[in-house]
């Protein structure tokens, strides 16, 4: 037996390091039409009528089929029965589908067609465009959800044993290049045919990613013919709906799922409103604004492999997402608290220098965990369902936030709809609010080291054996 293990594919370094490439740089690809828009508010207010509450409803539509249709499950069922062939390449072509119809309802070929005039006719206080907008982000979600899920079920099943934390924290690193990317190309791509020609790079970068994606299943079939599994799970081992439960009784699952939804509603909303906060903060264009904030992924992406490192050798995966929660609390608190006034680029890079460690000390830590805590069977569904937690939070936060933009800033808006370039938002509330969540995340994280310290977890100890 383990002679047969010593002479599979995955027993390869050069060929589990490029399987992890080729998947890594497809969520690059995703990771850059998630946040194509992020640096565009003001464009999207000024040339389509969209108010923040709109643009924060576009951020969370990507959310809205995972949570109210229940496809994130969904999709960690289907990887559980169908395997990561069939679940890699659904989730690649249902990413570019939704990315098509998001550019179609920015794209001059949308105005005065019958589809604009008949989501016209309802929701009249909603752009026709949003409209349609939402529908293909929420497709999208839908694909880089379950996406999200199989990536991290691949990298368990080419690592497990190995250098999975690496493993995880370099798909991170990578992935979270292409958010470094977008607020640096999304602004220069609106400049030469507005904020449509940015979604239309987004929606090629896609098309890309599904290539690689279809590249890998090649070294997939592969690896399961060495391993004698052909993709098929045994009858024994195959999961069953009722398992569902068997995973939400497991109270280090709900922690860790409980502290996921916290966190990363305190990081991925925060960035769909970061450019524009800045440019308030600083008194600076969006374009500056978007350039300092694309150094927020660039600390993540270069810190979370090291940290995967040492979580492999060294362990403390629990003390580490404690730790993340409080540099996530700390950053919000500066943004909110420190007046415009005494806000300056120093003290702007150091805030986001601090984010992004958080950034990389929870999720380095987080995803090799859930693999300690589920049977290696229910992995798919265990990471569906936390995803699917976590999308809770990302489809609401950005429509509270966008709330809070338009509550706490009376005015304002109807000032910029008129024209005004001078008038900007203040930020203070909204960034309280994502300092509340990171509260909260502390706690939810002193929860997770004492149930690790009960049930015997090992989330502090080494994951290499």
């Amino acid at each position: 037996m383990m002679e047969k293990v010593k002479q599979t594919l995955r027993d390869s370094k050069t060929a589990r390091w490029i399987a992890l490439a080729l998947i890594s740089l497809t969520m690059f690809f995703a990771y850059f039409f998630i946040d194509v828009a992020a640096p565009l508010q003001i464009m999207f207010q000024t040339d389509y009528g969209w108010s923040p509450e709109v643009f924060g409803m576009l951020g969370g539509s990507e959310f809205f089929l995972n949570v109210f249709a229940f496809f994130l499950i969904l999709s960690g069922i289907i990887l559980d029965k169908m395997g990561i062939r069939f679940t890699i390449i659904t989730s690649g072509v249902t990413m570019v589908i939704g990315g098509s119809i998001k550019y179609f309802a920015l794209s001059k070929g949308f105005v005065g067609s019958g589809i604009e005039q008949f989501l016209s006719s309802f929701l009249v206080n909603i752009p026709a465009s949003a409209k349609l907008a939402f529908f293909g982000f929420a497709i999208f979600g839908v694909g880089v959800e379950m996406a999200g899920i199989t990536v991290s079920k691949t990298i368990v099943k080419w690592f497990k044993g190995k250098e999975l934390a690496l493993a995880m924290g370099l798909e991170m690193a990578i992935a979270r290049l292409g958010v470094f990317a977008v607020f640096r190309l999304s602004p220069i791509f609106a400049e030469n045919g507005g904020a449509s020609n940015s979604v239309l790079w987004g929606v090629a970068f896609l098309i890309v990613g599904l290539l690689l994606f279809l590249i890998y299943t090649i070294m997939d079939v592969r690896l399961d013919r060495q391993l004698g599994e052909e993709a098929e799970i045994e009858l024994e081992d195959a999961f069953r709906i009722s398992d569902l439960w068997l995973i939400l009784k497991n109270p280090g699952f709900l922690a860790i799922a409980s502290l996921c939804v916290l966190f990363y509603s305190a990081i991925f909303p925060f960035q769909k409103f970061a450019t524009d906060m800045l440019s308030s903060k600083l008194d600076i264009s969006i374009k500056e604004a978007a350039a300092i904030f694309s150094y927020f992924p660039i600390g993540a992406m270069i810190l979370t492999p090291f940290i995967g490192a040492f979580l492999d050798k060294k362990g403390l995966g629990a003390s580490m997402m404690l730790y993340g929660a409080i540099l996530l609390t700390v950053s919000h608190l500066i943004f909110a608290l420190v007046p415009a006034s005494a806000f300056n680029h120093t003290i702007a890079y150091t805030t986001i220098v601090i984010l992004g460690l958080a950034f990389s000390l929870v999720p380095a830590s987080m995803w090799p965990s859930i693999p300690k805590i589920v049977e290696e069977r229910f992995l798919g569904s265990a990471y569906g369902l936390t995803f699917w937690i976590q999308n809770i939070g990302l489809l609401l936060v950005p429509i509270l936030i966008g709330w809070s933009i338009v509550v706490a800033n009376p005015g304002i808006k109807e000032l910029i709809d008129a024209g005004d370039t001078t008038v900007k938002y203040n930020y203070m509330v909204p960034e309280l609010i994502f300092a509340g969540f990171g509260v909260l995340a502390i706690i939810m994280s002193l929860v997770l080291k004492s149930v690790d310290k009960k049930k015997g977890f090992g989330l502090d100890l080494p994951n290499k054996k």
